[in-house]
C-alpha cells in the first residue's frame, strides 16, 4: 500500500462550503481568532502561547530581534560587555508605562529581581539564575552582574523572552497589564476576549491600528466560519492544512505563506538496547521518507529540517549531514549492526508513543509502513495527551515525536536537550544522548559572546549531532496567516507571533 493512501487528506468540512452572511466590520477594530484566553498576562508568568504573543504587543525589553534572530536596540539604546561577568545597558529616555509613569534602571532592576530572587514563582525563573546582581547608577543605566560566564543572557533580555514591569508590580499584573508596548490593555473576559488599544505614547514606531479584539474561538471550523463571514479579520496557524486549502478558494480572504520555525523531530531512547546503536538510528533516517508526508499530511505547507535551528538562524549550519530517502542503505546499515530478517522478513520491533492527536497518530501510521520495508515492525502506542507526555518527559519510551515551538530560537538550547548533565528530571535530554564533545563545545559557546567563536561551536555541534542522531529531522511548518482583504501591510514573522499588528493596517 503507498504512503499516499495512507495520507489521502480529510475532505474539508462541508460547513466550509456554505454560503454564508457578512456582517458589518467595525471600521476602527481588527478581530483576531485564538483558540484560547491567555493564562496569565505578567510577561514574568505567562508561559503558554497566547500568553506569550501578547506579551510582546503590552510590554517592551531590552532588546529585539530580528528576522534572523540577531539581537537589535530595544529599550536599550546601546549596550556593553566589559567582562564575560559584566554587562552594562544604557536605556533610552522618554520612554513611559501605560499609566503614564516614566520606565527607568529601576523598573528593569525590579523586573530582573523578581525572576532571579524568587520574589515571583515563575517557570522563567530559572533563567536568571546566574544573575548575582543588578546595579542602576542612573536612572537610564542598568549594570548587571553575573555569577558564571551566560551567553544567552542577551537572548533571555530580548522580546519574546522578557518584558520590563513598572517597580512594585504585583499579582494584578496577570489580569491588568501595565507595560510600555506599543499596544495597551483595555478589558479581558475569560474564554471570551481581549481588548488591547494603540498607545499613542508609544516611544517607537506607532501601530496603524487604533483597536484590536482576539476573539476567543476553540473550533478550527468555527474560526474558518468567523472569517468566511466577515466577523472576524485574521488568524495564523489556527487551521488544518485542509481547512487552508478551502479558504484560499475565497475571494474575501487572502492566505499568506511564510517560512516557519515550528521544528517537528522523532526522537529516540538511546538507552534502549536496539537504539543505542548509531547504525540502527543512522538506519531509521534512511528508512523515513518525508516528501510524501509533507505533500499529503501538510499539504506542502511545510520544509524539510536538517537542524532544530531553523534556516534562517544565524547559527545554522547549512553543511551539517542530511539523510535522504535510501531504503538500501537502510538494510545494510542494519545487517551491519546484525539485525538480519526473520522468517518474516521482521528484524526487530519498536514501539512509537503518541497522543491521540490525529495528525501525530496518522505520522506514526505512515512511519510504520515505511520501516515495514527495511524490515522494522513498528508498533503505535496511542495516549490521552498528559499521560503520553509524563511518559516523555521521564523517558518512557523508544520512540515518540514532538514539536519544538519557540524553544529553537536559542541557540543555548542545545544545552537543555543534549548536555549529558541535562537528563530527567533535571532538563529535557529525554533520549539520554551523551557525547563529551558537544558537552566541551556547549560549555565554550556559553562561556563567550564573541558570535564567531559561537557560531562555529554551533555549527559542530549541528554536524555531531547529524552524525549520531539523537533525534531525527523532520520538517519545519510553514506560518499560514489568513486575513480578510481590508487588513493591508500584513506580513507574519518566522515565530509566528503577533508583531503583523505593529506595521497592518485597516482600510474601510
Amino acid at each position: 500500500m503507498s504512503s499516499s493512501r495512507w495520507l489521502a487528506p480529510l475532505a474539508a468540512s462541508a460547513v466550509l462550503l456554505l454560503t454564508t452572511c457578512t456582517r458589518p466590520a467595525d471600521p476602527n477594530t481588527v478581530v483576531v481568532l485564538i483558540e484560547s484566553s491567555p493564562a496569565n498576562l505578567d510577561p514574568r508568568i505567562g508561559t503558554d502561547a497566547q500568553s506569550e504573543r501578547l506579551h510582546k504587543l503590552l510590554y517592551d525589553a531590552l532588546l529585539t530581534r530580528d528576522e534572523n534572530f540577531q539581537l537589535h536596540p530595544g529599550l536599550a539604546e546601546r549596550w556593553e560587555v566589559p567582562d564575560p561577568l559584566t554587562y552594562i545597558f544604557h536605556l533610552r529616555g522618554g520612554v513611559f508605562f501605560h499609566d503614564s509613569r516614566p520606565l527607568t534602571s529601576a523598573d528593569v532592576r525590579y523586573t530582573l529581581e523578581s525572576l532571579a530572587f524568587g520574589r515571583v514563582r515563575s517557570a522563567r525563573a530559572s533563567t536568571y539564575k546566574l544573575i548575582a546582581s543588578v546595579e542602576t547608577p542612573e536612572p537610564l543605566t542598568v549594570i548587571i552582574h553575573l555569577r558564571e560566564p551566560n551567553s544567552s543572557l542577551l537572548w533571555n533580555l530580548s522580546d519574546g523572552a522578557l518584558g520590563v514591569v513598572p517597580a512594585g508590580s504585583g499579582d494584578e499584573l496577570a489580569q491588568h497589564p501595565i507595560g510600555s508596548g506599543p499596544f495597551r490593555f483595555v478589558s479581558a473576559v475569560q474564554d471570551r476576549e481581549v481588548v488591547l488599544e494603540r498607545n499613542d505614547r508609544y516611544w517607537g514606531r506607532k501601530p496603524e491600528l487604533q483597536r484590536v479584539r482576539f476573539m476567543v474561538v476553540p473550533d478550527a471550523t468555527t474560526r474558518a466560519l468567523e472569517l468566511r463571514k466577515g466577523s472576524a479579520d485574521v488568524a495564523i496557524n489556527a487551521f488544518p492544512a485542509d481547512t487552508v486549502l478551502a479558504l484560499e478558494r475565497d475571494p474575501n480572504l487572502v492566505v499568506e505563506h511564510s517560512p516557519g520555525t515550528i521544528y517537528a523531530y522523532l526522537a529516540m531512547n538511546l538507552r534502549d538496547t536496539i537504539l543505542r546503536d548509531v547504525r540502527v538510528r543512522q538506519a531509521l533516517a534512511y528508512a523515513i521518507d518525508r516528501t510524501p508526508i509533507i505533500e499529503y499530511l501538510w499539504r506542502g505547507m511545510a520544509r524539510p529540517a536538517s537542524s532544530i535551528l531553523p534556516q534562517q538562524h544565524w547559527a545554522y549550519n547549512p553543511s551539517a549531514a542530511t539523510y535522504s530517502h535510501d531504503p538500501v542503505r537502510a538494510r545494510q546499515l542494519l545487517d551491519e549492526a546484525g539485525y538480519g530478517p526473520g522468517p518474516d522478513g521482521v528484524r526487530f520491533h519498536l514501539a512509537m508513543k503518541t497522543s491521540t492527536d490525529e495528525s501525530t497518530r496518522l505520522l506514526a501510521a505512515v512511519l510504520q509502513q515505511q520501516l515495514r520495508e527495511v524490515g522494522i515492525a513498528l508498533d503505535i502506542r496511542s495516549y490521552e495527551f498528559a499521560t503520553f507526555y509524563a511518559d516523555i518527559t521521564h523517558g518512557a519510551f523508544q520512540l515518540y515525536s514532538l514539536r519544538w515551538i519557540g524553544g529553537n530560537e536559542d541557540p543555548d538550547m542545545f544545552e537543555g536537550a543534549f548536555d549529558s548533565a541535562s537528563a530527567p528530571p533535571k532538563r529535557f535530554n529525554r533520549g539520554y544522548y551523551s557525547n563529551a564533545e558537544v558537552d566541551r563545545l556547549i560549555a565554550d559557546a556559553r562561556s563567550t559572546v564573541d558570535q564567531p567563536r559561537r557560531k562555529a561551536d554551533y555549527d559542530r555541534i549541528q554536524e555531531i549531532l547529524n552524525q549520531d542522531l539523537p533525534y531525527i529531522h523532520l520538517w519545519y511548518l510553514d506560518n499560514v496567516l489568513v486575513h480578510s482583504r481590508r487588513l493591508t501591510n500584513v506580513k507574519a514573522s518566522s515565530s509566528g507571533n503577533y508583531d503583523f499588528l505593529k506595521t497592518a493596517e485597516l482600510g474601510r
